[in-house]
């Protein structure tokens, strides 16, 4: 036993979960309803800025472009969200809609409408007319067309993670906040060792989902995952075009390597954006520069919105900044550490993972109980990268 906050922790569990954030919290819980001894550790308190998950909202959409088996993990997560919305009596998901705006030619368009085709989705394709008469703070460019999921719309983010800690506390995991994990190990019999800032603690098994700290966490093949800087505001805008009641989240892409993202007004608000490329490389250590630090934080999102939402380019109502940890595909890193099977590693979620949160938490619970995982994983093995 060690001491902390005046209290006796214990120091051996059946598994350490090393950053409880959206991953880490969501496999807390999942670990826990299999009545293992989960210890959570986090260098901050979860909820919190310090990661990717805050700022309120997140997509969830289905008809996902690339590999299917993003969209079968999408719409079992959405199960997931669904059943954690029933077990905590809380709101988590709001099903606005999402409209995914594009050049019509554009061949993401074409794939997302294929897969919503093959796994029965609800989908409607739109003209620019019709997206106007629909939405009238939509401006939409010349040769520009959409894809409409009714089903889809937005995680209540900072929710879903109370919602988990909450569950996975009642079930008798450890949560240690405000820890920082220096270290991480295994020995030739298989035992995880976490060396922290409270003191070392021992397990059988180990979940790694550190997001952007992964550069700070010795003990682990280098993995290619770049944090970066990215920022998103709130604007002031008429709720008569852009409320939730009747306005949808969006995703727009000019099909040349720029995209925006965005959410509703929802009780004054304003409409919330942020885009997806670009941004500040950061690192472990360096100082973490707050909304506005940079002229491009506004001037860019200001820029989508008059380009794509011009009514909604009003007065700033507020900024954030989160970290990205992109990998260098933009897929995400789901796998079973290379020398140590007993340990998973899941990160590099490229700014479109908290969507999956729920199904990489199973996931990861899956791997260490020895269950199949119910979603196809070899998109996300770490050994595409190669050898080492």
């Amino acid at each position: 036993m060690i001491r902390k906050w005046g209290i006796a922790i214990r120091t051996t569990y059946d598994v350490i979960i090393v950053g409880a954030g959206s991953m880490g919290m969501s496999a807390g819980y999942y670990l826990s309803q299999r009545n293992l001894r989960v210890l959570l550790i986090d260098r901050f308190d979860p909820p919190h800025t310090g990661g990717s998950h805050h700022g309120e909202t997140r997509l969830i959409r289905h008809a996902y472009p690339g590999n299917s088996a993003y969209t079968e993990m999408a719409l079992r997560s959405d199960l997931l969200w669904t059943e954690l919305e029933e077990v905590s009596g809380e709101r988590l998901l709001v099903r606005s809609g999402v409209l995914n705006l594009g050049p019509e030619a554009l061949p993401m368009l074409a794939e997302k409408r294929e897969r919503a085709q093959r796994y029965g989705l609800y989908a409607e394709s739109l003209s620019a007319a019709e997206i106007r008469a629909r939405w009238p703070g939509i401006a939409v460019p010349p040769g520009y067309a959409g894809l409409y999921e009714r089903d889809a719309g937005y995680l209540l983010s900072e929710a879903c993670l109370r919602a988990y800690r909450r569950q996975a506390l009642a079930l008798g995991a450890v949560l240690l906040p405000h820890t920082v994990v220096t270290g991480i190990g295994a020995d030739a019999a298989g035992a995880v060792t976490g060396r922290t800032s409270a003191g070392t603690f021992t397990a059988g098994q180990a979940v790694l989902s550190v997001g952007a700290w992964f550069g700070a966490l010795t003990g682990l093949p280098p993995l290619p995952i770049r944090p970066v800087r990215k920022a998103v505001a709130w604007f002031e805008a008429p709720d008569a075009l852009y409320a939730g009641s009747h306005f949808p989240g969006f995703t727009v892409t000019d099909g040349k390597g720029s995209g925006y993202y965005g959410f509703p007004s929802e009780n004054g608000s304003g409409v919330k954006i942020g885009r997806h490329d670009g941004g500040q490389e950061w690192s472990p250590g360096q100082p973490f520069e707050p909304f506005g630090h940079d002229a491009a934080d506004e001037a860019e999102l200001r820029e989508g919105l008059a380009t794509f939402f011009p009514q909604a380019a009003g007065r700033l109502l507020r900024g954030a900044v989160c970290k990205y940890e992109i990998t260098p595909d933009e897929h995400f890193i789901l796998d079973r550490h290379p020398k140590h099977a007993n340990i998973v590693i899941a990160g590099g979620f490229s700014g479109h993972g908290f969507k999956f949160a729920s199904t990489v938490g199973e996931i990861a619970a899956d791997l260490l109980t020895g269950i199949d995982p119910k979603s196809d994983l070899s998109p996300f093995a770490l050994g595409r990268f190669g050898p080492g």
